[in-house]
């Protein structure tokens, strides 16, 4: 069963209430997303560690519900 979009960003938001972000679907599926999301907590971590924190945020759901997310991530200033 495909993801929509809100509920990505409701998980992200949750997880980083400071947060910009951007969900685009990129094949109109609900199954294909891209995601850019800035933010505070990203402050110091570096890539790796950023990406982590998001795909925590969605609580397993990569994979399942949610096949696949193309992220960017940076710090807010």
């Amino acid at each position: 069963m495909p993801m929509p979009a809100k509920h990505i960003e409701d998980a992200i938001r949750a997880a980083f209430p400071d947060a910009d972000v951007t969900i685009t679907d990129l094949a109109g599926d609900g199954d294909h997303y891209a995601a850019m999301v800035v933010s505070s907590a990203f402050t110091g971590k570096t890539r790796v560690q950023q990406h982590k924190m998001v795909y925590d945020a969605l609580s397993g759901r990569m994979g399942g519900e949610l096949h696949a997310l193309s992220l960017q991530t940076s710090a807010k200033a």
